[in-house]
């Protein structure tokens, strides 16, 4: 194990870098646009500019990849992405944040490329969950890192945007004077067929899509959701923290059992814990307790945020060989478009029922995909045990439209020619 992580090293530090600042940004901007007044429709809006912004990154940065090659890449997405934090803290115009958060966006989306396409050609079909699986665990540790890093200073100075700058900027280091050999270029080109990902798997693509409804209003909007119960800033950023460890927790029992079961089961039972956690956070907002609503938190990132990488292991059980490229690619689309709608719908939802109703809005999304399941269980035989794609497999491209399948999907060309 230490000889398998030891290769992909610098990288790894340089991703645990980089998602601190990530992270921080991610809780910094809507505290920061509560704080200023900016209204509700406002704030959703620039989350749904972020998911925008995301979802045209991954689209784009395989062809920046072949032009430039990684290391390239990856040194002018920093160097772009650190300048936007500083930009947020000096001008505070909400039509400006919109812009930003879409560049932040793209920035990151082409860093989850250039980061998870290295980790592929590093590993191989033998040690590729070793590695996804320390990745997804420093991914999730580290955002939560970084959204502790609000307590440090008041959001309406300057000090916690420089720090975001910063640590973007410190992540280019490692991976820059690394040694390790980077990825080759390729020409390979992906063409999506989303009427072909649909008749592959309604269920997993419809789940990808939720997923994406759900999970991106929480990201763009929780810090207005908690400052409806309490304009303490603290709070924002251990309910922040409670919810991305909830998911850390909630993706390997889910996973593993979605391995020996027919995957819909374990797709239902998520979206009807996120719908039973989202109505319990709406129906008892206002009588809450602290510790009560960080638990709430928790146990909603839990059962949401790994409902993607389950929906990704579904489809990709029903596909042939050859597909998994633009699988991964369309699922992704399908997340984004989810996440780039959800803020919208999110805040106009708030603005006339109160912030509580977030959770509300997430509830409506799990009952809608639970009832579309439990139409597909009679439409559709399961996929038997043994026929199943590693859980740890889908993990890869929980963020973005990396090539999880490359090496595999190269080894079959070969061996059929």
């Amino acid at each position: 194990m230490f000889r398998i992580l030891s290769s992909v090293a610098p990288l790894l530090l340089g991703v645990a870098i980089l998602l601190t600042g990530q992270g921080l940004q991610g809780t910094l901007l809507p505290v920061r646009a509560n704080l200023e007044g900016f209204s509700t429709l406002s704030i959703g809006l620039m989350g749904g500019a972020y998911f925008f912004g995301f979802t045209l990154g991954c689209l784009r940065g395989s062809t920046l990849l072949r032009r430039v090659g990684h290391i390239r890449v990856f040194a002018a997405m920093t160097a772009a992405a650190s300048a936007v934090p500083l930009l947020h803290g000096l001008w505070v115009e909400i039509w400006l944040w919109w812009l930003l958060r879409f560049a932040t966006g793209y920035c990151f989306a082409v860093l989850y490329v250039v980061i998870e396409s290295w980790l592929n050609e590093q590993s191989t079909n033998e040690t590729r969950g070793m590695v996804f699986s320390a990745y997804t665990l420093i991914t999730l540790t580290v955002l939560a890192v970084g959204q502790q890093m609000l307590l440090l200073y008041d959001p309406q100075q300057m000090y916690l945007f420089a720090i975001a700058s910063a640590l973007v900027s410190l992540a280019a280091i490692p991976v820059v004077l690394s040694v390790a050999p980077t990825p080759t270029q390729t020409e390979e080109r992906v063409r999506l067929d989303l009427r072909r990902l649909f008749r592959i798997s309604p269920a997993g693509t419809l789940g990808c899509l939720a997923s994406g409804m759900a999970n991106g209003p929480f990201w763009a909007l929780a810090a207005v959701f908690v400052a409806g119960y309490s304009p303490d800033v603290s709070l924002a950023a251990w309910f922040m923290t409670a919810a991305v460890l909830g998911g850390a927790v909630g993706q390997w029992p889910l996973g593993l059992w979605s391995d020996r079961v027919d995957r819909r089961w374990v797709i239902a039972f998520a979206a009807l814990a996120g719908l039973l956690v989202g109505l319990l956070s709406w129906l008892f907002f206002t009588r809450l307790t602290p510790a009560l609503l960080l638990g709430l938190g928790a146990a909603w990132g839990a059962v949401a945020f790994p409902l993607y990488a389950v929906s990704v292991a579904h489809t990709n059980d029903h596909a042939r060989p050859g597909e998994y490229v633009m699988i991964s690619s369309g699922l992704l689309l399908m997340y984004g478009i989810g996440a780039i709608a959800g803020p919208f719908v999110a805040s106009l939802t708030m603005q006339v029922t109160g912030a509580g109703a977030l959770f509300l809005y997430t509830a409506v999304i799990h009952l809608a995909l639970l009832a579309y399941v439990a139409f597909r269980f009679i439409r559709r035989v399961p996929v038997q045990e043994e026929e199943h794609r590693k859980f740890v497999d889908a993990l890869a491209a929980t963020q973005t439209a990396s090539h999880v399948y490359e090496d595999e999907i190269s080894e079959q060309q070969r061996s059929s020619s």
